[in-house]
């Protein structure tokens, strides 16, 4: 029994020797992570011997543009201007439009490729919310829907929200709300 054991130590040796080696190295590791390391902790003007002017805030780079924030809070805008439903609706089009489709009513081509439906954005619980309410869902999700705060300024987001209720007045609008000239087109196109 004992030879049977020596010889398949001798013959797993050089295996188990290897394995040793290999896994050497994750023991190295710890419990050490980037929390452990030195780094400014409280203030960003604090003193750093590391830099030169020993201070941790860096001066940008001559020339640098700044980043716009598009998590910081723009506010709901006063009134609705053609500039901004042409914002709203070009924002729509890049954001919406795959999942609730180009009329707002949840057919985008993403749920025709099996995503989860998206809501009809012309039924009648989106028109009773508030702007501030398809604001909040557009920055945070509702449902399937993730939140889109990171990706979209608070500005076109506000845009998205007017382009949103001019799609709401365009669907199933009475003809006698149209203008004129667009009630005689559709009279022509009969």
């Amino acid at each position: 029994m004992r030879r049977a054991v020596r010889r398949t130590a001798r013959r797993a040796g050089p295996r188990a020797l290897l394995a040793c080696l290999a896994l050497a190295p994750l023991a190295a590791c710890g419990e050490a992570d980037m929390a452990d390391q030195a780094r400014a902790k409280t203030k960003t003007w604090d003193k750093n011997p590391f830099f030169p002017r020993e201070i941790t805030m860096r001066q940008p780079v001559a020339g640098t543009v700044p980043r716009i924030d598009p998590a910081r809070a723009a506010p709901q805008p006063q009134a609705i201007s053609r500039a901004l439903l042409d914002q709203g609706r070009e924002r729509y089009g890049v954001f919406c439009t795959p999942c609730h489709g180009q009329d707002g009513r949840g057919a985008g081509m993403i749920v025709a490729r099996g995503f989860p439906s998206a809501g009809d954005l012309t039924a009648g619980p989106v028109r009773a919310a508030s702007a501030s309410d398809l604001y909040d869902a557009i920055s945070n999700g509702r449902k399937a829907m993730f939140g889109m705060a990171q990706m979209i300024p608070s500005a076109d987001r506000w845009a998205i929200v007017a382009y949103v209720r001019a799609l709401q007045l365009s669907q199933d609008a009475p003809v006698a709300s149209l203008p004129e000239a667009d009630r005689a087109r559709l009279e022509a196109a009969r």
